[in-house]
């Protein structure tokens, strides 16, 4: 109780039930305008995390470059965060070997992967795309199929 509200209740002014129903409200009050402490906020703040990077329409783009200078567009490609199929079976072998390492550079610098889908065939993704899985045992059952024949 204020001293406001005892002294009024001493002369007979006010009753003491109204100056209880006074102080629930001014207690309500300060109870909606206080500040959230730190830890309310971090719990309150998990619930409603929403990534950048989450895309609606995913393009994977499909790219056979016929030279080294193809492959910066295949880099701006991976920068947007798009996955690139890169067919490297048009190129000479050392254009393409040139094309690879430009393309693990920036690979690299961007946190992604890229992994050999087939002959001279890459998959390059950026670091919001998870690769699972190999296409190895494919390749060297094929190897050995053909040997077979």
């Amino acid at each position: 109780m204020g001293v406001m509200n005892k002294f009024m209740n001493f002369l007979g002014l006010q009753e003491e039930e109204e100056i209880v129903e006074r102080e629930r409200f001014a207690a309500q009050e300060e109870q909606e305008f206080e500040a959230p402490n730190f830890e309310t906020r971090k719990n309150h703040r998990g619930n409603n995390v929403v990534s950048i990077h989450s895309q609606k329409n995913v393009k994977v783009i499909l790219n056979e470059p016929r030279s080294y200078d193809e492959a910066q567009e295949i880099a701006d490609h991976l920068r947007s965060h798009r996955t690139v199929v890169v067919n490297l079976q048009r190129v000479r072998n050392d254009q393409a070997m040139r094309i690879i390492d430009f393309l693990s550079g920036t690979i690299y610098a961007l946190s992604g992967s890229i992994s050999k889908i087939g002959g001279n065939i890459f998959l390059c993704t950026p670091d919001t795309v998870e690769i699972q899985g190999s296409i190895t045992e494919i390749l060297t059952e094929d190897l050995d199929y053909n040997r077979m024949r």
